[in-house]
């Protein structure tokens, strides 16, 4: 009992000694300050820690953004066995320990171990080697911490068996609430004192923390620690006692981490946008921080000839000529060199033109057997016997010492893989480029009438005949395009928040696999989409699965107010726009998204009814027996069922009166398809929207015969018109 009691003081003793830092460690996801990119209500991480579902992790980023608070918040919220290490004391003994023990309560208790490795990246290679096999076999689930980028610095297999959260510096917000909550808090900060900071003094050590909430705490402590009371009994902290209390923030940058490749990569996009001031400074970063000059002069000698190319022959001479005399000279002098050819980079014409090579490796590389056309090849061995060399024309016996004949493969003529831009030097010989390649492609094209004199222009009747088939069969393909469609150009980032509508999963696959950090609804229009969507998610794993709005309306009004979308999208049908609720649903959706969010609606409608798309065959197949009247009136009722315009106009007007701005892109599809049993039941089957319009119209022995008209056409191809009209738009104005 004593040594309980004893071990308690101990702990409270602890407690009261360990720094503010670790004193204000939030206990909840609740109490987290800032990551909302990757823990605001709704993201995948907060849905799979309130789950106890986390599995591999490794949480990377810069020191003092909760990677280990995070950690620890999971091991509260876990019903595993959580274990910590920490790798820059643990060896391969205390691991191999860890992992048989978690072998035991597995087999002994059915219970779980969540092993957290902080700083894993310190791990070596036989470390991480040893841990890999029960990672993979599921004895323990591993979430790693580290400052380093894993992708560089954590053992590939492990890397690859691990979702990754990359946690940002501190928003200067959550800072600032950090300070007020340390100030504040009556157990674990200052909230017993009576602390008085001016405003000065809180934005400095915000903004020299620069994202570190440890760095922050620390400062505030030793500021509030080493001011002594004044008569009033206040602790007064001004902006002169935070200065000396925090370092000045030194330039960020790891030569082998992620600062390094970012700042690099921001020098050399800087180059290729032409920005002289940008890439200025990205270079004094990188020389203040120490990089070594032979790497920027390599890099840009790169960039001469990747984005610069052919627009200016001249820059990669200038590139090599700086970096020649930076050898010279070196520094401090030799600044001026480097200086000279960022400057000429960035001020001078761009072409990526030069990329066509890679273009013609790949078709090397997937055709190893193409010849050397006869006439390009050595005469010097072979051309009494086998006419090598035989019919090749001196350029330089022709005027402007140019001729148009043959030189790629006789597989590959017509190929083209170098595409002069208008820039520069190239863009000047663009012109006559393209003339001597159409001359060129010409003198082929006459060669091969004198080889094969019936050129076809298109399949024989057997391949023509697969061909159609083959068209019936790839709608799914076709709405599978339709859906990339809908995503094109859309810039989905991976903690973004994405309601997609329209009932069906199809649409969401895109934004499923490019917003893992985020996360994905499905709001369903009416009963049947909700009972098909729930049937589709079976096949995938609960944890990945989006959320499914199962009451309509009523669900996007229950959401949690935490909860905002980044991104609506989805495909509404001509049966879904006609709906009662569209608008309704509109205006809830509507106040459900963020700020600035984005929209992508498909609006999809066939521009031909089924009797007026087999209008051509049933005039073919049974003149004597053609009713004009009959087949009039069912094509101006089909026209009236079809036409949407009234309701695609109140909702673009809606849309408007909500605060979206948008902008409309139309296109027309053709869709080939052949009538058949299945075709005409989904025309005619009960509760069948069109057979529904049918009843509402015709008599019975009118829809008889109207029947007795598809069933004629059985087997035959016809065409379906469908309207797409794609809506891309913004919220600019949110509605109150």
């Amino acid at each position: 009992m004593s040594q309980d009691l004893f071990s308690y003081s101990g702990q409270q003793i602890q407690k009261r000694n360990a720094p503010l830092a670790d004193r204000l460690r939030p206990k909840t996801l609740d109490d987290f300050l800032g990551q909302k990119a990757i823990l605001a209500e709704g993201r995948l991480l907060r849905r799979a820690i309130a789950a106890d579902r986390v599995g591999n992790l490794i949480l990377h980023g810069p020191p003092g953004v909760g990677k280990t608070t995070l950690a620890r918040i999971i091991a509260a919220n876990t019903r595993s066995n959580f274990t910590i290490l920490n790798a820059v004391l643990a060896g391969i003994k205390q691991l191999r320990e860890e992992v048989e023990a978690a072998i035991k309560r597995l087999e002994r208790h059915g219970l779980r171990t969540i092993l957290f490795v902080d700083e894993v990246h310190r791990f070596n290679t036989a470390q991480q080697d040893a841990l890999l096999p029960w990672v993979e076999n599921g004895t323990v689930i591993l979430i790693g911490a580290t400052t380093e980028n894993p992708y560089f610095e954590v053992n590939k297999a492990l890397v690859s068996r691990s979702r990754l959260f990359r946690l940002q510096p501190l928003e200067p917000d959550a800072l600032h609430q950090l300070v007020k909550r340390a100030l504040q808090d009556v157990e674990n900060g200052f909230g017993k004192k009576q602390v008085e900071i001016t405003n000065d003094a809180v934005v400095h050590l915000v903004k020299t923390a620069n994202g570190d909430a440890r760095s922050l705490l620390n400062a505030l402590e030793l500021a509030v620690e080493s001011t002594p009371t004044n008569s009033d009994g206040l602790i007064k902290i001004d902006l002169h006692i935070a200065e000396e209390s925090i370092q000045e923030k030194a330039v960020l940058y790891d030569k082998q981490g992620d600062m390094h490749f970012d700042t690099i990569s921001a020098f050399i996009k800087s180059l290729r946008g032409s920005d002289q001031d940008a890439a200025l400074f990205w270079l004094a970063r990188m020389l203040e921080a120490g990089e070594n000059p032979r790497f920027i002069f390599r890099r840009m000698l790169i960039a001469a000839g990747e984005d610069v190319g052919l627009a200016d022959p001249h820059a990669i001479v200038v590139v090599e000529a700086c970096a020649a005399a930076f050898e010279r000279i070196g520094l401090p002098e030799g600044i001026y060199a480097l200086a000279q050819a960022a400057l000429y980079l960035a001020s001078t014409d761009k072409s990526n033109s030069l990329i066509g090579f890679f273009q013609a490796r790949k078709i090397v590389q997937q055709s190893q057997s193409d010849e050397v056309p006869s006439h390009l090849r050595d005469s010097h061995r072979d051309k009494d016997a086998f006419g090598d060399g035989l019919g090749y024309r001196y350029p330089h016996a022709f005027q402007e010492h140019w001729i148009a004949q043959q030189y790629l493969p006789n597989s590959l003529q017509g190929e083209v893989f170098w595409h002069p831009t208008n820039q520069g030097w190239e863009g000047k010989r663009r012109s006559i480029i393209l003339e001597r390649r159409a001359a060129q492609m010409a003198a082929t094209f006459e060669f091969a009438q004198d080889i094969k004199p019936s050129i076809t222009s298109g399949p024989e009747f057997s391949q023509l005949e697969r061909w159609i088939q083959r068209q019936s069969d790839l709608h799914g393909q076709r709405l599978e395009q339709l859906a990339e469609k809908l995503w094109l150009g859309i810039s989905l980032q991976p903690n973004d928040r994405v309601l997609v509508i329209g009932g069906s999963l199809l649409w969401a696959l895109q934004p499923l696999k490019e917003v893992p950090e985020g996360g994905v609804s499905l709001l369903g229009v009416n009963a049947n989409d909700l009972s098909r969507l729930s049937a589709e998610l079976e096949i995938l794993d609960p944890i990945h699965r989006p959320l499914l709005m199962v009451n309509g309306l009523q669900s996007l009004i229950q959401l949690s107010s935490d909860l905002q979308f980044e991104w609506v999208g989805g495909r509404i049908s001509k049966h879904q726009l006609i709906s009662e609720d569209i608008l309704k649903y509109w205006e809830a959706i509507t106040r459900k998204c963020a700020p600035n969010s984005g929209l992508s609606l498909l609006l999809s409608f066939p521009t031909l009814g089924p009797i007026e798309s087999i209008l051509p065959i049933i005039s073919e197949r049974d003149s004597l027996n053609f009713d004009n009247d009959f087949i009039d009136r069912i094509i101006s009722l089909e026209q009236k069922y079809l036409n949407s315009s009234n309701t695609e106009r109140a909702l673009l007007s809606q849309l408007s009166e909500l605060g979206w701005a948008y902008k409309v892109e139309e296109w027309y599809e053709v869709i080939p398809i052949h009538v058949n049993e299945e075709l005409v039941r989904c025309w005619l089957s009960e509760n069948q929207p069109f057979l529904n319009f049918l009843k509402s119209n015709f008599s019975n022995s009118e829809i008889e015969r109207i029947r007795v008209l598809m069933e004629k056409c059985r087997g035959e191809l016809i065409t379906q018109k469908v309207t797409h009209k794609k809506i891309i738009g913004e919220l600019y104005m949110p509605k109150d």
